[in-house]
């Protein structure tokens, strides 16, 4: 489902689970195994999907069946977005083929995004399939994408091409499909380069206003999502 591979000073966490990655429970507790590995390695992380495919967002099959484990499926997928914000090494997604729901609200949370360009969709559906979008994801579009898509992809549920998904901010450049896990690798090195306490200490005080509203969400959403039960 999650396979890791070292090389130099990158951790390459490749989600794979023959079908669309869905961040079932399963998936997200093998994503933080791959991370607690790459933090033991001291390494900058690449997460990446299969080619075609990053993620599809939270496994629907437990959506429908309700109950105690959709709610840590939900609130866990968060968890793992303020996970990646608050990793101290460089992140970069390598997105390399659609990203939809929870797979689009991951891109929102890396230091750097290369897209594959082609004919994929990276959106936000939730409320096109009858969900209100949760605190948390608000939280993420507010501080990546821009103030006009952030409302069109909320309130519209508006499906973005590549092209269209680096101007609303949810990428931020493209390279062909078969480049686009070796071309993240390439920025996650560079990023290597940097002082890696400036770089911490700079990302947290950037994105210390954005955290603290996003784990306000986490809870919000814990919540609400309980008093649904």
């Amino acid at each position: 489902m999650v396979e890791y591979e070292l090389v130099g000073a990158v951790a390459t966490i490749t989600m794979d689970d023959g079908k669309a990655n869905a961040l079932s429970p399963m998936m997200q507790r093998s994503i933080h195994d791959a991370l607690d590995r790459a933090e033991s390695d001291g390494a900058a992380v690449v997460l990446a999907g299969r080619l075609g495919r990053f993620s599809a967002g939270f496994d629907l099959s437990v959506i429908a069946a309700g109950g105690r484990e959709s709610v840590e499926m939900v609130v866990g997928g968060f968890e793992l977005a303020e996970r990646l914000l608050t990793t101290e090494r460089p992140v970069v997604i390598a997105c390399t083929g659609h990203a939809m729901a929870m797979g689009a609200f991951l891109l929102l949370a890396a230091d750097a995004r290369i897209g594959a360009d082609g004919p994929f969709k990276i959106a936000a559906n939730e409320v096109a399939i009858g969900m209100t979008m949760p605190q948390t994801a608000i939280e993420l579009m507010r501080q990546r994408l821009t103030p006009a898509a952030a409302q069109r992809s909320a309130i519209l549920a508006e499906v973005f091409d590549p092209a269209s998904a680096v101007t609303a901010g949810y990428l931020d450049r493209l390279v062909e499909p078969d480049a686009v896990v070796a071309t993240a690798q390439d920025v996650a090195v560079a990023a290597t380069m940097l002082d890696p306490r400036a770089h911490a200490a700079t990302k947290a005080r950037l994105r210390e206003p954005s955290i603290a509203a996003i784990r306000a969400g986490i809870d919000a959403d814990r919540a609400w999502l309980e008093s649904h039960l």
